[in-house]
C-alpha cells in the first residue's frame, strides 16, 4: 500500500509505503486508543454526571449507567451485610471470652476491674455555660450502617485488647504459682514407707529420749535419692553425725537436706529439677544401717517433712535389715 502525499504543483512529492503487517498494527492500536478513549469517557463523564446529578447530562445518562450502580449498590449491601454478620460472631466469641476470663481471673484473685480504663484516663467533655450554636444543611448519609459497623468493630477492638491483657495478667499468675509448687517439696525422695517419723523418739543408739528432726527412709544401699523439689545445691559436704549429706536451697527461706548418703551425683551450685536424681542411699555418720534421713527446714527450724509430702509418703513396716540414724 502507498500514500503519495502532495504540498502543491512544485513541490516534491512524498511516497509512503506500509506493508499488510504495518497497516494491520495500525488499526489494532487505532481501536485500542478509542475503547480506552470510551472507557475513560464512561467512567468518568457518566457515571460522574449520574452520581453527582448534573442538570441535562445525568437524565440522559442515568439509563445507561443505572444497571452497573444497581449493582454496586447490591455488592455494597451485600458486603455490609456480611460485615454485619462477621461482627455479631466476633461480638458473641468476644463475650465468651470475657466470661471465660472474668471466672478464670477470680480463680488466680486477679481483679479484672482494674484493667478496664478509669473514668480520669477518658475525661467526660466540659459543659459550657451557654449552648454554643450549630447548625448547617443536613445530609444524612447514603449507608449509616456502615459508620456504625465501623464503630462497632472499634469497640470490640478495644474489649479485644482488655481481654488479651487479662489473660496475659492471668497467665502469669499460673505460671507464679506453678514456679512455687515446683519449690515446694512435694516429692518423696526416695520411695517406700517411712520407717521413724519428726518428732521425740528413743535414739536408736543411746535409747535415750531425743528429738528426731526429719523422716527415715529404710532402703537397700545405692537406692537413687530424687530432690522433693527444684532448687540450687547449697551444699554437699561431710558432717560427723549426718555423714555424706546435700542441701539444697529452695528459695524464701525453705532447705531440704539428705542425709546418711553412700555418693552424692550433684555439687553445690548445681541447679536441679523436681524428681532428679541427686544420691544415693548409704549409712555414713551417725547411722545404724542403710537408710535416707530427710529434713525440711524453714529459715533454719526443722519442720515435719510429712506436712509437705501428704500422700506422696506412707507409714509402715521399714524394709528387711534396714535400720534408723541421726
Amino acid at each position: 500500500m502507498q500514500i503519495m502525499i502532495t504540498q502543491g504543483t512544485l513541490a516534491r512529492t512524498r511516497v509512503l509505503q506500509f506493508n499488510r503487517m504495518q497497516l494491520v498494527g495500525a488499526v489494532v492500536a487505532l481501536v485500542a486508543t478509542l475503547v480506552l478513549l470510551s472507557g475513560a469517557v464512561y467512567h468518568f463523564v457518566f457515571l460522574k454526571a449520574a452520581r453527582e446529578g448534573w442538570p441535562v447530562v445525568s437524565h440522559l445518562v442515568r439509563p445507561i449507567v443505572s444497571v452497573e450502580l444497581a449493582q454496586r449498590e447490591r455488592f455494597m449491601r451485600d458486603s455490609v451485610d456480611a460485615m454485619a454478620q462477621k461482627v455479631g460472631q466476633m461480638q458473641a466469641r468476644l463475650v465468651k471470652l470475657e466470661s471465660m476470663g472474668e471466672r478464670v481471673s477470680n480463680l488466680v484473685g486477679v481483679d479484672p476491674g482494674g484493667l478496664r480504663p478509669s473514668a480520669a484516663s477518658n475525661p467526660a467533655p466540659a459543659v459550657a455555660s451557654a449552648p454554643a450554636g450549630q447548625g448547617g444543611l443536613y445530609l444524612p448519609l447514603a449507608m449509616p450502617r456502615l459508620e456504625q459497623l465501623q464503630q462497632e468493630l472499634s469497640h470490640l477492638d478495644e474489649r479485644a485488647d482488655l481481654s488479651t491483657d487479662l489473660l496475659t495478667l492471668i497467665e502469669s499468675r499460673l505460671l507464679e504459682s506453678r514456679l512455687r509448687e515446683l519449690l515446694i517439696p512435694s516429692v518423696a525422695p526416695v520411695g517406700g514407707p517411712i520407717g521413724s517419723g519428726f518428732g521425740v523418739r528413743p535414739d536408736p543408739i543411746t535409747g535415750r529420749a531425743a528429738l528426731h528432726s526429719g523422716l527415715d527412709f529404710p532402703a537397700h544401699q545405692g537406692t537413687a535419692v530424687v530432690a522433693a523439689a527444684g532448687g540450687v545445691v547449697l551444699a554437699v559436704q561431710w558432717h560427723p553425725q549426718y555423714g555424706q549429706m546435700v542441701e539444697i536451697d529452695h528459695g524464701r527461706g525453705l532447705v531440704t537436706r539428705y542425709a546418711h548418703l553412700s555418693k552424692a551425683h550433684v555439687r553445690a551450685g548445681d541447679l536441679v529439677r523436681r524428681g532428679q536424681t541427686v544420691a544415693e542411699v548409704g549409712s555414713t555418720g551417725r547411722s545404724t544401717g542403710p537408710h535416707l534421713h530427710f529434713e525440711v527446714l524453714v529459715e533454719g527450724s526443722p519442720q515435719d517433712p510429712a506436712r509437705f509430702l501428704g500422700d506422696a509418703v506412707s507409714t509402715g513396716a521399714p524394709l528387711r535389715g534396714a535400720t534408723e540414724g541421726g
